[in-house]
């Protein structure tokens, strides 16, 4: 492929001004040259002859199945290593996640990935090794990309809106005027309780949690939320375990929202360019040991859906209020039916 073929096509993923001090809370990294399926394939023979763990994956449920699209959930324990002294809320920002999918007129496959430098931009930005971190998730990083350059095809290399500078990351409370929808939380302010247990009792709440879940019934997109899939359950450490969880109203909405209010690579071939923001998934469920307690914890979804997808647009946020909260009832009401 051309330079020039390459530079055109970053541009349907980035907006023209991007500054150079930017960072995407997503990354395309790859188009492929073979089919969906060859891709997802030869992803996975990456995946199995490198230093990453895969936990879990998952193929999304697009609107229509307009597009086809896989995620994958991972770790890095070297990463992990690095960040083993770090408090045990901070686990989400060790979760690695790729997807792939088809995108465009032409239905072309690409391999995206949540970048793991922006996240520990937001989970560190108070720690002592903060500038560590961010390094040892650059390593991360370019795990990912390592591995993906199995697969047939043409590097990218370009970051996904939303864009925000490293700054913005480390104090992210929301963007813009949305910013009072996420009532100017920090991620630890916007990590909620869901249920505490002694700490003797981690495993069995792990346990139960886990159960549970897999017990529930998942509603089809278009009812209101009820049932979660678990797509990866990982000990990341002996005081933190993470849950990730999608169900098809999720999917929808995150998809569905994002792509009515873009224009590029949206045509009737192709309704749903927001395929692209799919390694926001699975949203997290922590079960964490802390002072003295075992606590079930998730994120306020609006917090967390300004984080992904603030580049739907404020309109976007305010024609969907309702969405996050939503989500965030199904997800508590799902880990405490067993109680009730």
């Amino acid at each position: 492929m051309s330079r020039f073929v390459v530079i055109a096509l970053a541009a349907l993923f980035v907006l023209p001004a991007q500054a150079a001090d930017t960072f995407g809370i997503f990354e395309t990294i790859h188009e492929s040259s073979v089919s969906f399926d060859e891709t997802t394939k030869a992803l996975e023979s990456g995946i199995q002859s490198s230093g990453l763990e895969l936990h879990g994956s998952h193929v999304v449920r697009l609107p229509d199945d307009s597009h086809q699209a896989k995620i994958y959930v991972l770790h890095s324990p070297a990463f992990a290593e690095a960040a083993n002294a770090e408090s045990a809320r901070t686990v989400s920002a060790q979760v690695l996640r790729i997807a792939v999918f088809t995108w465009g007129d032409d239905q072309k496959t690409f391999v995206n990935m949540a970048n793991p430098v922006a996240h520990s931009m937001v989970f560190y930005a108070k720690s002592a090794d903060y500038d560590y971190l961010v390094k040892s998730a650059e390593k991360a990083a370019d795990e990912i990309r390592s591995l993906v350059s199995s697969v047939p095809g043409t590097a990218v290399g370009s970051p996904i809106e939303p864009l925000r500078t490293e700054k913005h990351y480390n104090k992210y409370k929301g963007d813009g005027p949305a910013r009072m929808m996420a009532k100017f939380r920090t991620w630890q302010k916007s990590q909620l309780l869901i249920e505490s247990d002694l700490v003797e009792n981690f495993d069995a709440v792990v346990a139960r949690v886990t159960a549970t879940l897999a017990a529930g019934t998942v509603s089809p997109a278009s009812e209101d939320p009820t049932g979660w899939e678990t797509i990866a359950s990982i000990r990341l450490r002996d005081d933190a375990h993470y849950i990730g969880v999608t169900n098809p109203y999720i999917e929808d909405k995150m998809v569905s929202i994002n792509s009515r209010f873009r224009k590029d690579g949206k045509s009737d071939a192709a309704p749903y360019p927001g395929v692209d923001h799919l390694t926001a998934l699975p949203t997290d469920i922590l079960i964490i040991k802390e002072g003295g307690e075992t606590l079930v914890l998730h994120y306020g979804q609006m917090w967390r859906m300004q984080l992904y997808f603030w580049d739907s647009g404020y309109r976007a946020f305010t024609a969907n209020v309702g969405v996050p909260s939503a989500i965030a009832n199904s997800i508590e009401k799902a880990i405490l039916s067993s109680e009730q």
